[in-house]
């Protein structure tokens, strides 16, 4: 068997727990049948996670590294990642252990069995408090019922993707990708591997809850118009109450023109703000459309026999060449 099989990680200041994750997928990739190559991907880390990944890379040549000029984001990251990778399929995971490797020879077992994409589906997360397990429920529960797509519950990036699904995922143009919103749309067949999702081996969590709204944001924005039909509904309801409860107190003469007056005024702003946020968020995302700015700049590859480096753009002419 000479399949190649490609493993993203994406990295930010992993420096605590980089190395073991090296030793933990170079011991597991000896043992496996088919090739394998590890693609470290930077997102502009400030430690010394980059110094040791080059350690690693200058002994093994299954190793390859993609630096970021800056940090472009997680999600930025692994499409990076996925655009660099040569792999007959691709498997995406952390670079903290938190998905282990145990998991792949299943993913690789459903993928030989006709499956394009295999994703790792958590039954059991350790390590993480009660308020981030629980937001994270909320969050998938929420999306499904506003996305047009069926994206599994409880699921992260970590997954095994097919060659031709990576090819199609990398056709797709989304400033501020959604990854795991973008792989339930290009469909192809689909099933899950149940797995335990370990504590972090070292370090702290890159996904604070900063960064896990604007993850939520980004996911529910790419793929569902719902909030801005519910600011025409909610735009409604106050609308018409106030009409019918102003009618009642100028009936019953019980009412202070002062009190009336400024409580709709605040109600009234507050509504506008919210209806001005929501399409804020939509906005934004044309915004970044239209700038058409590279999605990310790569300042330094290693390990790549034939890469160029600089700024990447994607478009279906490099993705077909």
């Amino acid at each position: 068997m000479n399949q190649l099989i490609s493993i993203v990680l994406p990295v930010f200041n992993e420096e605590a727990g980089i190395q073991v994750t090296i030793d933990t997928l170079l011991n597991y990739i000896e043992q496996q049948e088919e090739r394998y190559e590890l693609i470290f991907v930077d997102d502009g880390s400030k430690d010394k996670s980059v110094p040791i990944i080059k350690r690693a890379l200058a002994q093994n040549s299954s190793i390859k590294l993609v630096e970021f000029s800056r940090n472009f984001g997680h999600q930025i990251a692994i499409t990076a990642g996925l655009n660099y990778s040569k792999g007959d399929a691709v498997v995406v995971m952390d670079a903290d252990l938190q998905d282990p490797p145990e998991v792949i020879p299943q993913m690789i077992e459903k993928w030989h069995e006709g499956y394009e994409i295999v994703y790792g589906k958590r039954m059991q997360r350790d390590g993480e408090t009660f308020f981030k397990k629980f937001t994270a429920k909320m969050f998938y529960r929420t999306f499904r019922k506003l996305a047009t797509i069926d994206m599994p519950l409880d699921t992260g990036d970590f997954r095994l993707m097919d060659r031709k699904a990576v090819n199609q995922l990398m056709k797709l143009h989304e400033k501020d990708p959604f990854v795991r919103g973008q792989v339930t749309w290009i469909g192809f067949k689909q099933t899950s591997v149940k797995y335990h999702r370990q504590e972090r081996i070292a370090g702290e969590t890159k996904y604070p809850l900063s960064k896990m709204i604007k993850l939520a944001l980004d996911g529910i924005t790419s793929f569902s118009m719902k909030p801005l039909q519910f600011v025409n509904i909610f735009s409604i309801v106050p609308l018409v109450s106030s009409v019918f409860y102003l009618g009642y107190l100028i009936a019953s003469r019980n009412y202070n023109a002062a009190s009336v007056g400024i409580t709709i005024l605040l109600f009234s702003l507050g509504l506008l703000m919210l209806a001005i946020g929501i399409l804020g968020s939509y906005l934004g995302r044309v915004l970044d459309q239209v700038n058409d700015r590279p999605r990310y700049i790569v300042s330094k590859t290693e390990g790549f026999e034939e890469r160029n480096n600089g700024i990447h753009k994607f478009n279906a002419r490099q993705i077909n060449n």
